[in-house]
């Protein structure tokens, strides 16, 4: 990953969880938890020297995993608890809010507002597709340029944005095929970077298979994007 983005000329944050706490099944695979977690992190930043972002699940978390990593990440489905933002801000770390299935675009700026309010400075928000109906998401572009306006960096997550929530038999499916074509349209929007899991065989994945990239299919993708982005930000510019 790290000689992808090196040959594209662009920054790259490492992500990965430790724990995959929000499983739809009771046996589905979690994770090596904190402690072994935390140590794969650091060896991580030790052999690539990259920046390291995953996420904390309980308020008590926060401290130990900010004492490895670089960004601490509120998860989606976790995004309004105070206590664990309270816990992340206290860090003095930049805080990365996945922005809720279930929260419209205009009522994220709550979510901006309370980690400020409890003392969080570097604060981003990350889309990530919003419930629509039954086993899917749908992403809206309106929402990622108002957010914009929150005045924090908006990522979008464009692989979990493909998810199909519960569709895969008590997992989650997913249709990669469709990620190019939502990143290329946030790419537009003028969103400041992207989320994207990528995994040497995702059809072997133990977690995110369906929606996530093989790097053959990241690194083709990314002179697409970086084309847009050029397009975009001069016409901003000229503006």
């Amino acid at each position: 990953m790290a000689g992808i983005a090196d040959r594209h000329g662009i920054p790259l944050v490492f992500k990965a969880s430790f724990d995959k706490a929000n499983r739809t099944r009771h046996d589905s695979f979690r994770g090596p938890g904190l402690e072994q977690g935390l140590q794969i992190l650091d060896e991580v930043r030790r052999q690539t020297g990259l920046s390291l972002l995953t996420d904390v699940h309980e308020a008590g978390q926060a401290a130990t995993i900010a004492e490895v990593v670089d960004v601490l990440q509120v998860p989606a489905f976790l995004c309004r608890q105070t206590d664990l933002v309270a816990a992340c801000a206290a860090t003095g770390k930049p805080v990365n809010l996945k922005k809720g299935q279930f929260i419209a675009p205009a009522d994220a700026r709550h979510l901006v507002d309370k980690a400020h309010a409890l003392g969080a400075t570097a604060v981003s928000l990350t889309e990530r597709g919003f419930c629509f109906g039954y086993n899917n998401l749908v992403v809206d572009m309106r929402g990622l340029a108002l957010m914009r306006d929150f005045a924090v960096p908006v990522i979008f997550d464009a692989t979990h944005s493909v998810q199909l929530p519960g569709a895969a038999g008590g997992s989650s499916g997913g249709e990669r095929q469709h990620v190019a074509t939502l990143a290329r349209a946030a790419v537009a929007v003028g969103v400041d970077g992207l989320y994207v899991e990528v995994h040497d065989d995702p059809d072997r994945a133990r977690s995110d298979g369906p929606n996530a990239l093989t790097p053959a299919l990241l690194d083709a993708m990314l002179p697409e994007l970086l084309a847009i982005d050029r397009v975009v930000r001069s016409a901003v510019a000229q503006a």
